[in-house]
């Protein structure tokens, strides 16, 4: 009876973190970093998502008649709040390689719950326009500056599922923002003269700040510079061997060389444009367009169910970030998820074009919209892997945070011109945009199959045990590792991950 629980508890580990350590010291260690640095991440990330869809729930329950908002005002506000995020992302990743990460990523979660409880207080548009502009700037570290974490300790074999746990802690977010706006809509509203969407407000900022107090705390950096007192220093050695080493110079921000490392590599140019193009296939989730479609519809609705039903466009993302994590970390193998993704997205596409669509068949295609989020694990791990190789942290970090960029960018405009909240309850132009986009990723995953291909025969893995790795970085005519290498960079125990990534 022993033996079987022990193989079911490893079998469900293994499906939601991968296959255990080979060794007792790396498992340790692995447990270890699980705990604390996906905890600080998940928790983050579910307070980011969380303010997002406070502000879309609070829209559709008050704050829109508070402030006479109408028209394209929802979507300003998200564009505002966007450009905030677009803005912030290069300084950002230019920062965390000179402010350890432990202080700059938890003390923007500070600045994000103050500047929440303080969207409570707005009288007008333009108030509420200037501090979402200002908490999206603070958001705009935590996307991307967590993903530079987890790149930074996971190998990858774990990378892919750690970023579906973590893009499914923004949906848990959003799933749990829409219970909590119709609990108090339904039992604050009015108590010491506020409303419900103030409550809201004031109650997401406060419960964020003990997420920042963790980080500061336990968030461990990066492997090579980190002073975590729950890390021995085997296991510090350890953390560093297990991953690709960064190469000498790895860190540096040089404003000339890093423009040189940057963007006259094919790579960069290829990877920032591969975020956008799989987002697109997100417009429906991203927009909220469900929570729209069921006010524009309230007289069959009550508030409580516009509030809650759009709960299961988030599940939907879930089981499908989750299973697509899972898929690509078991097998290697990401064009069948990502071919996945795009079939579903015609499929909810082409329902929501049919003009009058019954409300069963519309329940259906947004709920099917949510499997778009099955791109997070493909964007971002993908990215890693392919970025990990080079042995460049800083060109890793800012490449990760331009990725961003590039998406919240067209999400200023995106959602305005093509899917605004004045055209519910049919976006028509929405839905043909949407076709397109999908054969359009059809043809880039192409392109980054080819650079997946390309950087693993120019670095090999990455790792340090690999030969390979080690021999086509002395070839590359722009490698400037050093010739000894350190003891944090050998393998320690003789434990090696040598990885092909397979498209």
């Amino acid at each position: 009876m022993s033996e079987q629980k022990v193989s079911t508890r490893d079998k469900v580990r293994t499906f939601f973190l991968g296959a255990e350590a080979t060794t007792n010291e790396e498992r340790k260690l692995v447990q270890k970093i699980d705990f604390f640095i996906m905890t600080y991440c998940c928790l983050a990330y579910f307070f980011n998502f969380l303010d997002r869809a406070a502000f879309a729930n609070a829209y559709v329950a008050g704050l829109r008649e508070s402030l006479a908002m109408g028209g394209h005002d929802y979507n300003t506000v998200l564009s505002v709040t966007t450009a905030g995020m677009a803005i912030s992302q290069i300084p950002h990743g230019l920062i965390i390689q000179k402010i350890k990460p432990r202080i700059w990523l938890p003390t923007m979660v500070v600045v994000w719950g103050c500047l929440t409880i303080a969207s409570a207080s707005v009288k007008s548009l333009t108030q509420i326009c200037v501090i979402r502009f200002f908490l999206g700037f603070a958001e705009g570290s935590t996307y991307a500056g967590t993903i530079y974490i987890m790149g930074s300790w996971y190998t990858p074999t774990e990378i892919a599922k750690r970023t579906g746990l973590f893009s499914a802690a923004g949906q848990i977010g959003t799933m749990f923002a829409g219970v909590m706006m119709t609990a108090i809509y339904t039992t604050m509203g009015g108590l010491g003269g506020l409303r419900g969407w103030q409550w809201v407000f004031i109650i997401d900022g406060i419960i964020t700040l003990p997420v920042a107090v963790f980080g500061f705390i336990f968030l461990p950096d990066i492997p090579e510079n980190t002073k975590a007192r729950y890390l021995s220093e085997a296991e510090k050695k350890l953390a560093v061997a297990r991953v690709p080493a960064v190469k000498a110079g790895g860190h540096s921000i040089n404003p000339v060389s890093l423009a040189k490392r940057l963007v006259l590599t094919p790579m960069f140019w290829i990877l920032i444009f591969w975020s956008p193009v799989c987002q697109t296939l997100e417009a429906y989730a991203v927009q909220g367009n469900f929570l729209i479609w069921l006010k524009y519809n309230s007289a069959s609705f009550t508030q409580a169910q516009i509030n809650t039903y759009p709960l299961g466009v988030q599940a939907t993302g879930i089981v499908f970030t989750m299973l697509a994590a899972w898929h690509m970390d078991a097998t290697g193998q990401r064009i069948p998820m990502a071919v996945l993704a795009v079939l579903l997205q015609l499929v909810s596409a082409a329902m929501l074009l049919v003009p009058n669509l019954p409300f069963a068949g519309t329940f259906f295609a947004f709920y099917l919209s949510g499997s778009a989020y099955m791109v997070q694990p493909l964007i971002f791990g993908w990215a890693t892997i392919i970025l990990q190789r080079t042995g460049d942290d800083a060109v890793r970090s800012v490449t990760v945070y331009c990725m961003n960029v590039l998406s919240m960018a067209m999400y200023t405009f995106w959602g305005i011109v093509f899917y605004p909240a004045d055209q519910a309850p049919y976006w028509k132009t929405g839905g043909i945009v949407m076709v397109v986009a999908c054969f359009v990723m059809l043809g880039y995953m192409w392109v980054m199959w080819k650079l997946d291909k390309y950087t693993l025969q120019k670095y090999g893995s990455g790792t340090a045990g690999d030969a390979e790795a080690e021999a086509a970085r002395q070839d590359s005519p722009d490698s400037d590792r050093a010739d000894s290498v350190s003891d944090g960079e050998k393998r320690v125990g003789g434990s090696e991950v040598v990885t092909t990534v397979k498209a």
